[in-house]
């Protein structure tokens, strides 16, 4: 077997920009953490001096198909701009809304048996309106299918939002509310503070995630091998993939709201 490839993890809404996927980089040798645009451009374009090839993950459970089609349109001009094909694989999201809604169907659970008139409310930073929208689909899916507990959301853009989002889930009879993230947060600022309310947890343990985060790279590896760098199934899709041509980093080719992002390799993991 040759050399693992590189690993980028992209990072938008979901993942506070790449903040919440620190810990997770830490425990992936040769990773680093980018946004899509001039930042991914970058980072692909440096590890492909130190790899044969480079896996790109978009870090997302499914809520946030801007950051992937942007991604596709990054990779599609640095594969062009650099005469690199074949050395650069576009791996499937992290996740989908349905392991979303599963993972979160699952702390539902866990807060009814835990807690007697318990209510628990599924946080997120706040995005645009149609993945908002989505959020809510995903919270209406726990809601139906869950436990018969009081399922709120909370639109995250600044620190009354979560008190807010408590005070309504505790007028429907909650006695005591359960955050959730609908992302890859591991702490809920403003929790402490609010009386019966305690942060679930992350969804997945480091060790699950990286576990999730080898099987797409690793998949994507193979697939390039065949020929397959995973951009066709993106941009086929991407209204502008199709009839746009690939802008270069500096030309609409990254996103104002994530291109500052860009954190650096991370070192093997240690047992």
């Amino acid at each position: 077997m040759g050399t693992p490839p590189s690993t980028v993890l992209v990072a938008g809404h979901e993942s506070a920009g790449g903040a919440d996927l620190e810990q997770l980089s830490a425990l992936l040798p040769q990773s680093v953490v980018a946004a899509p645009g001039g930042p991914l451009a970058r980072a692909v374009q440096r590890a492909l001096t130190g790899s044969q090839t480079v896996a790109v993950l978009p870090m997302t459970w499914g809520r946030d198909p801007t950051t992937v089609a942007e991604t596709a349109r990054t990779l599609r001009w640095t594969v062009e701009a650099h005469g690199v094909p074949g050395r650069v694989a576009l791996c499937r999201p992290f996740g989908s809304p349905d392991h979303l809604v599963a993972l979160l169907r699952g702390i539902a659970v866990r807060t009814a048996a835990d807690h007697r008139r318990a209510g628990m409310v599924i946080g997120a930073a706040r995005a645009d309106p149609r993945d908002d929208a989505e959020l809510h689909r995903c919270a209406h899916l726990v809601r139906t299918h869950g436990t018969g507990l009081e399922i709120g959301v909370a639109c995250l853009a600044s620190s009354p939002d979560l008190a807010r989002a408590v005070d309504r889930t505790r007028r429907l009879g909650a006695r005591h509310v359960v955050v959730a993230p609908a992302g890859f947060a591991t702490a809920c600022p403003g929790v402490d503070e609010l009386e019966d309310v305690e942060f679930s947890g992350p969804l997945l343990s480091p060790a699950v995630a990286l576990r999730i985060v080898q099987h797409r790279t690793c998949a994507a590896a193979s697939a390039l091998a065949r020929g397959d760098d995973g951009l066709a199934a993106v941009l086929d899709t991407d209204p502008q993939g199709k009839d746009a041509r690939p802008h270069g980093p500096g030309r609409n080719g990254g996103t104002a709201r994530t291109a500052h992002l860009q954190h650096g390799p991370r070192p093997a993991a240690r047992d």
